[in-house]
């Protein structure tokens, strides 16, 4: 009678550690790491933070020698903001021209940047190296020729030659990255949704957009504040004073020989709520739009 062997199974390798564990870390490397990521945050929120604490100090304390957090705080500077100035005015200006570049600039860089992944067409290459090159360019140069455009147009001291001129910035930057973004979407989507009689614009409204909502957070936050905090186009381009946007705007506080720093710290914290909100609904598509549209080129 023979006996069969029955061969075990050979045993599984153990799994390579992809990370080292922190309690192996050194204890004064952990310390050195956890107090330069502490310095840092410190530095980068102490500008907020101190603008944020002069707003409610009277006028005549901001520009007091003794450093103090808040000494008699009052809600003066935002009742003189609101009230007793064109504030309400450069802010509805900015939510206007922040809103059609944000709408647009989603709606062309959209439509670009899928045209850029799904066809070949004659240009195409050149039309890519013409969006990156622009980037290049600081805004004081771009500056005189735009305004020459404008000039030539009758746009001048309108809110139109705003929008162009933030969507000249926006759009290009905003196409190359959802063209990136489009490439993570699989093409056989597009070859599926042909089969069921959709045509390439349906394909882009009806099954590209609803799976390019990261993408699109991204570019709609990155058009608003492209628009929102701007002050260089809007100095050069708007003339009358009820018509300044809040970048330029602020700048009214601040004059060679009277600086009114109290209305310039409480108007400066009231311009970060609408980018707060916008940053807000938008925090949760950030991390997955910017990482996707540079994971494939």
């Amino acid at each position: 009678m023979t006996t069969v062997e029955v061969s075990k199974p050979a045993p599984k390798p153990a799994p390579k550690q992809l990370q080292r564990r922190r309690s192996d870390r050194p204890l004064l490397a952990s310390l050195a790491l956890h107090a330069t990521l502490l310095g840092a945050t410190v530095i980068a929120l102490f500008p907020v933070l101190w603008i944020l604490l002069s707003s409610f100090k009277p006028a005549d304390r901001i520009q007091s020698s003794e450093i103090t957090l808040v000494d008699d705080p009052t809600l003066e500077n935002y009742r003189a903001v609101l009230f007793d100035t064109p504030f309400p005015t450069w802010f509805l200006n900015s939510v206007i021209v922040a809103a059609f570049t944000m709408v647009i600039g989603i709606a062309m860089s959209a439509t670009c940047g899928y045209a850029l992944s799904r066809f070949n067409f004659a240009g195409k290459r050149g039309l890519m190296w013409v969006f990156l090159i622009t980037q290049m360019f600081p805004v004081a140069i771009l500056i005189v020729p735009i305004y020459t455009i404008m000039a030539n147009l009758g746009l001048i001291d309108t809110k139109p030659s705003l929008v162009i001129a933030y969507l000249t910035v926006a759009v290009p930057f905003c196409a190359w990255m959802l063209r990136g973004y489009f490439d993570t979407i699989p093409k056989e989507l597009d070859e599926a949704a042909a089969l069921d009689g959709l045509g390439p614009f349906g394909t882009f409204w009806r099954v590209i957009l609803p799976l390019a909502r990261p993408g699109l957070a991204v570019t709609a936050f990155y058009t608003f504040l492209t628009a929102w905090g701007e002050v260089a186009y809007a100095i050069a381009f708007m003339q009358s004073r009820n018509k300044l946007t809040l970048g330029a705007g602020l700048q009214q506080f601040v004059p060679q020989f009277n600086p009114q720093w109290h209305l310039l710290t409480a108007g400066s914290v009231l311009i970060l709520i609408p980018a707060a909100v916008v940053f807000f609904f938008a925090q949760k598509h950030l991390v997955a739009g910017l990482t996707a549209g540079g994971t494939k080129g």
